[in-house]
């Protein structure tokens, strides 16, 4: 495009609409980038959350059976129905503390292999 300016000089710039609407599509690009990054950066934290519970729940399970063979009658304190009842959760729950601590592993396979899939899947 070109325009005459006031001392009568043709210039070959754009003009300031041009810009103006030009650093709006910038601007939107960027706030759709940024807002897409946090939208990413949010699923890469629940499905590591997801990946870590899931580790929990499976140490849990793996230690069921060795909590099942002790006899806990014979104590001062143990035995009884409510322990009985409320071993399992415990269980559960000392598995869940040892995936929030580091664990043993799973939860770094489990999400490796969700990401995998979620890229599969958008693609």
């Amino acid at each position: 495009m070109s325009v005459t300016g006031v001392t009568g000089v043709t210039s070959s710039s754009p003009s300031f609409t041009q810009m103006t609407r030009e650093a709006q599509v910038q601007s939107k690009a960027a706030t759709t980038k940024s807002f897409q990054s946090e939208v990413d950066g949010n699923l890469a934290d629940k499905t590591r959350q997801a990946a870590v519970e899931f580790e929990g729940v499976t140490i849990g399970e793996l230690l069921q059976p060795m909590f099942d063979t002790i006899d806990t009658s014979e104590g001062m304190f143990g035995g009884g129905a409510a322990e009985t009842q409320f071993r399992s959760l415990q269980v559960l729950e000392m598995g869940k503390q040892i995936a929030n601590s580091g664990g043993i592993g799973i939860a770094d396979s489990v999400y490796k292999q969700m990401l995998k899939m979620q890229e599969k899947a958008q693609s």
